[in-house]
């Protein structure tokens, strides 16, 4: 009789990871991006990312009392939301402006909705939409050494297709923007926003994550191949690889790829459902991108991928064990 089995309800695996450690390490891991953001473009950068952190804490603390609900803000997910929205804003943006949007992400994206767990996509990528919709002028104004201009992406997107891809980025617009190269661009010496400048501060983060099992690879792995091929095909350029090369480390999709696309809440569980959605990642974004008006694109694919999250895991779900599970029983 000491060798009793205990029959429990699922789940039946369980892990010692917890909402607010995988959070915390989260914003651990965005440090490196938001720290390079901080030293690219100084102390607006700082102001910026505290008014949106402290707006997320304070409006999910309220909104949380006034409801009569738990209080979960020490869990980290506010945090985390103003942290993302912060980093994908220029260091120029209104702190104002930067505030609305806080609230618009807190309340109308995850508190309307359940709170966290309920969101239909991600809080932060829903208020820079909302942001991009509300104030367009001052969400694609990006200063780099007290020089407005456009970023690289913009520059190649309007470049010359007779030019290589290296002569338009050294000569940049000739007026605004400060001479640029693939290599400053994957170190992070370039205009856009605070957190998406470094591609290198990005991936160290990004590496970090995987290693630490936090995320899966196959999302932003996925994500950068599809677009990778997609951007080589239809880009209008050939085998460019230092087109190639810029596109990946221009724009926000390397902080996309690793931080906003890999959100448990709004993307697949499922490992078939993952690369799928991968897949559409990087379809999207390179549709946007190529033949679309503006040069950048991550934000707008993650949130409709976010929206086909429920049909992608409902044809990528596993079949069950045993012969009922199986189609026509074989």
């Amino acid at each position: 009789m000491g060798n009793l089995l205990n029959i429990s309800s699922s789940p039946h695996v369980r892990d010692k990871s917890s909402t607010q450690s995988i959070m915390w390490c989260v914003i651990l891991c965005l440090l490196p991006a938001a720290v390079f953001g901080i030293y690219n473009f100084g102390i607006k950068a700082i102001i910026l990312i505290i008014a949106c952190m402290a707006t997320c804490i304070l409006t999910e603390f309220i909104w949380q009392k006034s409801m009569k609900l738990p209080v979960t803000v020490t869990d980290g997910s506010a945090a985390l939301t103003g942290l993302l929205l912060a980093l994908n804003l220029s260091s120029t943006f209104p702190v104002w402006m930067a505030v609305v949007g806080s609230v618009f992400a807190i309340i109308v994206v995850k508190q309307l909705f359940g709170g966290l767990g309920q969101n239909f996509m991600n809080p932060a990528l829903g208020a820079r939409c909302f942001l991009m919709v509300s104030f367009a002028g001052k969400m694609t104004s990006f200063t780099y050494d007290s020089v407005t201009g456009p970023t690289p992406l913009a520059i190649i997107k309007n470049g010359d297709k007779a030019m290589s891809v290296a002569d338009i980025l050294a000569a940049g617009d000739g007026k605004t923007q400060a001479p640029t190269s693939v290599i400053n661009m994957f170190l992070g010496n370039i205009g856009g926003t605070i957190g998406e400048t470094s591609a290198l501060a990005i991936l160290i983060g990004g590496i970090v994550l995987i290693a630490l099992k936090i995320i899966s690879w196959k999302i932003p792995v996925c994500y950068l191949a599809t677009f990778a091929v997609f951007a080589l095909i239809f880009g209008g350029r050939g085998f460019d690889i230092t087109y190639l090369a810029a596109e990946l480390c221009g724009g926000g999709i390397m902080l996309g790829a690793f931080f906003m696309a890999t959100d448990y809440v709004t993307s697949p569980i499922t490992p078939r459902g993952q690369i799928v959605f991968g897949v559409l990642l990087g379809v999207l974004t390179g549709i946007f991108r190529i033949f679309g008006a503006s040069a950048e694109g991550v934000s707008y694919a993650i949130i409709i991928c976010n929206l086909l999250v429920p049909l992608i895991e409902k044809v990528t779900i596993p079949v069950p064990f045993g012969k009922e599970g199986i189609k026509d029983g074989k």
